[in-house]
């Protein structure tokens, strides 16, 4: 496995070359936010109670960029992007930590809820984009 996702069919690139299946990693600086979603209800005297709100009740909304790429990098990606149209989910690998303590990468299911394109200069663009973890098969 590679951290990222694969562009849709036909719109990935090699070295200026399309290709079927190209997997795109964002930057490093990644990041996740984690809400756990949560039924409360509240008394009169101040008590509270608590608990979870289904079977997979942790939302996770992942921030990422791919900044001064080339042209048809970016251009790949948002076409990606309005193709899925923040409907269609699809593939992500990330990277995690197993039982023991160790790096390891585990692929979930995510959608594009919105995304971005800036033009930084010649021929090299940024993306940025939210995915939303979706849990389905």
């Amino acid at each position: 496995m590679a951290l990222g996702f694969l562009l849709e069919n036909n719109l990935g690139f090699v070295n200026g070359t399309t290709t079927s299946s190209t997997r795109v990693t964002p930057d490093k600086t990644m990041a996740r936010n984690i809400t756990p979603r949560v039924i409360q209800a509240q008394f009169g005297d101040g008590f509270e109670q608590r608990i979870i709100d289904g079977i997979n009740n942790i939302n996770e909304e992942y921030s990422v960029s791919f900044n001064s790429r080339s042209k048809q990098e970016i251009n790949a990606i948002i076409s990606t992007f309005n193709t899925r149209a923040g409907v269609t989910a699809f593939d992500f690998t990330i990277p995690t930590t197993a039982a023991n303590g160790s790096d390891s990468e585990t692929t979930i299911k995510v959608v594009c809820s919105t995304y971005n394109q800036s033009y930084d200069s010649d021929g090299f663009y940024s993306c940025s984009a939210t995915f939303k973890r979706v849990y389905e098969s």
